[in-house]
């Protein structure tokens, strides 16, 4: 019925109400950057499976879309440009996926990436992964083979919703083309909502269906600010405890104003404010209450706060394992009858799923902080025991803040003196070397997996310019841990962000896997700035070698042969993908290099791939908790017992 309706419809209308002038031959086409491009027709009205996809993308503000050309999503495509969507076109898929998660990141709207059915889209897989652990609002587009031969083994034909069931928010499968605007619209509302990625499964012959279509509009819901009977017994709770702290998660960056409304609570009880790990940027480092963040090579600060803590405040953080690990011999996280906590998240799936409070707040972050603030203000002064020895608790966060920044002073530069070597920089040097150099320019920093970009976590500071716009800075893969990470996300936040510094930290291993996205940087004038860490070595994993398995080095050395100083030189890689490229030999070079590099960046439009030759020194381990030294039982096998760790704990080829 519907079908036969279109076509009565077409046939009484002029076919050049629907079409424009056929485009000139011979180049890439141009952005559309008009008005009437990102007008949305939202119906109902005739429209081709294409046009009523790529209408309800431009309804939900999509300007930018990264990936690879195929022909499942051609027709689709063909539309972009006079939609005002660009089309990023990546080199790897898997980057694609990173890049939208980056962009999601920074610019707090959706990020979009598209790929050919099959092969394609099975590339994502790891991105999507990393975003949801992120809670990034990532759309995964996967076209699909044809609905009329689906099941036949068909060409780059699989499944593609089991691939992607545990990794999503919503798994929208369109089946029918008259459920293309809606479907699609949902997966969009979905990933903003519950904050994480969203996939649309469509055949490739959807899209030259002929329907009426209405495009739906983007709904706007207020998120949850939490139960009333929750508020006053968190408000109950800060009230009569003596030693407050305030754990900010991931949850406080992504609520528009719930930095600045931590920092007045912050500010009314005078109790430190410590950040969750690779959250970084959830609390402005430059405050007098900020100690820092947990986690793997953590602020020593931010662990004793909580340690002496007897309510934790958890804001927007699931409190996770990995990030509570742990440090310096230190099990800092307190005892369950030494500390109470009160948990605030916007997802009641992670109410108490790692560790046990006291008090569950379903709600916002911004929100529900802002009414416990509102509550205790409310009381008397007198009624607030922690407002009694707030001086006092203040001298004690600038006491340990002073502790530790001495402490990571004489790591830093005095510590392990007998590991310095001509032409080779110790890491520790390297990274303080790299947080001077980025201070105050307000830069977004994406750190790969790694050893060297681990310890990062030590020197990684970052500011708010404006606590009322409020602005993301710090990207990581998060718990989810994978490489090839820093450098497509840093240029998804490029795109993002274009007026900010925008800069990738990756080891040579992690760096070796992605590099090739650096020609994106050029084609597509997305300029950035790329470090990479030249040890030659998986450091992490040969730094469990070290310690456990007797210096027995297996898949871990990338250099050609051992105790070879010829390392791959990708200074040189990067001047013949025609970037710039700078090699640092010495510390005191690096300050200059970065310098120049991100002149490059801002001024130039130049990416720069900033190579700094590092020793193999390591930093502590990542999962001791999970290691142990091997005993084996079988008798060829016994040469390879170990009975005790390394007693250096480094390499012996240092």
């Amino acid at each position: 019925m519907m079908r036969s309706r279109v076509a009565k419809h077409l046939r009484k209308t002029n076919l050049s109400t629907f079409h424009h002038p056929k485009r000139a031959f011979g180049g890439t086409v141009q952005l559309t950057n008009s008005a009437d491009a990102r007008k949305v027709n939202h119906g109902p009205v005739p429209m081709t499976g294409s046009e009523a996809f790529v209408e309800t993308l431009v309804s939900h503000g999509v300007t930018d879309v990264f990936g690879i050309v195929g022909s499942a999503f051609m027709d689709a495509l063909d539309l972009f440009p006079e939609a005002g969507i660009r089309f990023i076109a990546n080199q790897h898929e898997q980057n694609s996926a990173h890049m939208a998660d980056g962009y999601a990141r920074i610019s707090g709207k959706h990020g979009v990436c598209v790929a050919q059915n099959g092969p394609g889209i099975t590339n994502f897989v790891t991105g999507i992964a990393a975003a949801y652990w992120a809670h990034s609002p990532v759309i995964a587009i996967t076209p699909e083979c044809g609905s009329n031969t689906k099941g036949l083994g068909g060409f780059q034909e699989c499944d593609q919703l089991p691939i992607f069931s545990t990794i999503t928010k919503y798994q929208g499968s369109i089946l029918n083309a008259t459920r293309i605007p809606e479907i699609t619209s949902r997966a969009f509302d979905y990933a903003m909502y519950q904050r994480g990625p969203s996939q649309i499964n469509i055949p490739r012959d959807l899209f030259y269906s002929t329907n009426d279509y209405s495009i739906p509009k983007p709904r706007e819901v207020q998120y949850p600010c939490g139960g009333i009977k929750d508020i006053k017994d968190a408000i109950n709770l800060l009230s009569q405890c003596q030693n407050p702290c305030i754990l900010a998660g991931g949850g406080v960056m992504m609520s528009q104003g719930a930095i600045n409304t931590v920092k007045e609570l912050a500010d009314y009880l005078g109790c430190p404010v410590a950040t969750t790990y690779l959250h970084n940027d959830s609390y402005p480092a430059s405050d007098s209450l900020s100690v820092g963040p947990l986690g793997y090579q953590g602020f020593e600060s931010a662990m004793k706060c909580i340690n002496e803590a007897d309510v934790i405040l958890a804001i927007g953080s699931r409190m996770n394992p990995f990030g509570t690990l742990q440090q310096y011999d230190f099990e800092y996280w307190p005892k369950k009858d030494k500390c109470k906590i009160i948990q605030i998240d916007i997802d009641q799936q992670r109410l108490g799923l790692t560790k046990e409070a006291d008090c569950y707040i379903h709600g916002d972050a911004n929100l529900s902080t802002k009414q416990i603030h509102d509550g205790l203000k409310s009381l008397q002064q007198s009624e607030i025991k922690c407002l009694q020895n707030k001086q006092q608790r203040l001298d004690t966060v600038s006491k340990h803040k002073k502790e530790w920044e001495d402490k990571l002073n004489e790591w830093t530069f005095e510590a392990n003196a007998e590991y310095d070597r001509q032409g080779r920089i110790r890491p520790r040097k390297a990274l303080r070397s790299l947080e001077q150099a980025l201070a105050g320019k307000n830069a977004i920093v994406s750190t790969d997996i790694g050893n060297i970009c681990s310890v990062a976590n030590s020197y990684l500071r970052f500011d708010q310019q404006d606590l009322n716009e409020q602005q993301a800075s710090f990207l990581a893969a998060m718990t989810f841990g994978n490489c090839q990470y820093a450098n497509a996300s840093v240029m998804g936040a490029k795109v993002a962000a274009p007026n900010r510094p925008c800069v990738a930290y990756a080891g040579d291993g992690a760096f070796g896997m992605s590099f090739n996205e650096l020609l994106t940087c050029t084609r597509e004038n997305i300029p950035i700035t790329s470090v990479v860490f030249n040890n030659g070595q998986w450091g992490a994993e040969k730094k469990n070698q070290v310690l456990w398995f007797g210096d027995r080095y297996i898949g871990v050395n990338l250099n050609k042969h051992d105790n070879d100083d010829q390392y791959v030189s990708f200074t040189d890689i990067g001047k013949a993908m025609d970037l710039e490229a700078i090699r640092c030999t010495d510390e005191d070079e690096i300050y200059d290099a970065m310098n120049v590099a991100l002149d490059n960046q801002m001024n130039k439009g130049k990416t720069t791939i900033v190579e700094i030759m590092c020793t193999k020194e390591l930093g502590a381990p990542f999962r001791r908790d999970a290691m142990k030294l091997p005993k084996r039982l079988l008798p060829k096998y016994q040469q390879t017992n170990q009975n005790k760790e390394s007693s250096t704990g480094q390499p012996t080829d240092i």
